[in-house]
């Protein structure tokens, strides 16, 4: 195997993004910081698009149950009915998990918001929220990658994170970031972490002046991931949070996010993507399709808040989509692909109990093409408001993170 197959294939099995090349690099922690990496971002993406009118439904407005006569969810108080929010929204009752997050104003939303890009293709749309630059397909890496180059403090691998099958758009780029597996094998010890096999390579590249840096950089990053998954102590073991995932593994893998990130401070930044929201036909209300997909989500954000514990309060989590769905249901009884949606906000700071945004209601008037919502409030101006106000970032940081960031109505979501 060549040196470079086999740093591929290590950086690999450890989970790892590294740039191999001349300009591969990481840097180390300046002795005596002052935790730079204390405030947390965690990013869900809803790959697929999910319905939002049916997550934070408008059930006061008549025009909902009109437009879906099949799989508008129910008022507050019926059978399968929406969980009441302000009199004018309600949650869909799978999120119930989320509502004491509500009560205790620590999660909030924002309707009608979304990409100003007009395309309803899965592929453009989550590239260009990823990428954060709406409409333009040549931008070579992500907004977290670029949020990664401004935040202050020097930059290791295993300060952002990711947990999928690849590494994501959104954390491409110069820098490195560590990617996870699904599931309790992310965290198992791999044949590197047996001593006599990493003795044997730790000598083959320690004095490698063109693979040495990196091979390092990677047993470190991978370490460190091992040694937050099992409490602070590495082991050939199984990591403490085994046992077969649920069908749907999000609360399984969110508590093992919230493992990591307690028992490692220098993770900041982390990622996860969830499928299967793309439902056009029998989407079902109160029950059905979209509700058995809420039902582990919202499990899963309250086991990600409640395993946080007091590094909660430091911790923002936003829940994002490509696009939302069509206002008015489809012969199918489910809805085609749309405009705009809502993003969620979690987090001890975040100044929640409430729906934020111009909405503007559902009369045909009001809706984008007679048919969506429309996007009153750019994402960006949402991940900008958490950069700012969460991250402290100035403006010139916020210009290199967020490249022709659009003016706005302030949002008033975080402290």
């Amino acid at each position: 195997m060549q040196r470079r197959q086999f740093l591929n294939a290590f950086a690999a099995s450890a989970g790892l993004m590294l740039p191999l090349g001349p300009h591969a690099w990481a840097a180390t922690m300046a002795p005596g910081a002052a935790s730079p990496t204390s405030k947390k971002l965690i990013v869900v993406m809803l790959r697929g698009a999910v319905d939002g009118m049916n997550v934070v439904a408008p059930v006061a407005d008549a025009e909902y149950a009109r437009l879906r006569p099949n799989i508008a969810l129910a008022r507050p108080g019926a059978e399968d009915g929406a969980l009441n929010l302000d009199g004018y929204f309600g949650l869909h009752p799978a999120l119930a998990p989320l509502l004491p997050l509500w009560e205790q104003k620590k999660l909030a939303f924002v309707h009608a918001s979304g990409s100003p890009d007009a395309s309803r293709s899965h592929f453009d749309a989550q590239d260009y929220m990823e990428s954060a630059t709406p409409g333009v397909k040549g931008t070579q890496d992500g907004w977290m990658n670029r949020l990664l180059g401004v935040l202050p403090g020097d930059t290791t691998p295993t300060r952002a994170l990711s947990i999928g099958p690849v590494m994501p758009r959104v954390l491409s780029g110069a820098l490195p970031a560590t990617n996870l597996a699904n599931g309790a094998a992310a965290t198992r010890a791999t044949p590197l972490d047996r001593p006599q096999v990493a003795k044997a390579f730790d000598a083959l590249y320690a004095n490698n002046e063109r693979f040495g840096k990196v091979y390092t950089e990677g047993r470190m990053a991978h370490e460190e991931v091992m040694a937050a998954a099992n409490g602070g102590m590495m082991s050939e073991m199984q990591a403490a949070d085994n046992g077969a995932p649920l069908p749907n593994g999000f609360p399984d893998d969110a508590g093992r996010l919230a493992t990591l990130m307690r028992n490692n401070p220098n993770i900041q930044l982390a990622f996860i993507a969830l499928g299967g929201w793309d439902t056009h036909a029998n989407q079902g209300a109160g029950k059905g399709q979209l509700a058995n997909r809420l039902q582990p989500l919202g499990q899963g954000l309250a086991t990600l808040a409640q395993r946080l514990g007091p590094l909660f309060d430091d911790t923002v989590i936003v829940v994002m989509s490509e696009f939302g769905r069509t206002a008015r249901e489809n012969g199918n009884r489910g809805t085609d692909h749309g405009h705009g949606n809502a993003i969620w906000l979690l987090g001890g700071k975040v100044q929640g109990g409430k729906v934020a945004g111009e909405w503007k209601g559902l009369a045909s008037g009001q809706l984008n093409e007679g048919r969506d919502l429309p996007v009153t409030t750019d994402f960006r101006q949402v991940l900008a408001h958490v950069a700012e106000r969460h991250l402290r970032l100035p403006d010139t940081a916020l210009a290199r993170t967020f490249p022709g960031l659009p003016g706005g109505a302030p949002l008033h979501l975080l402290a």
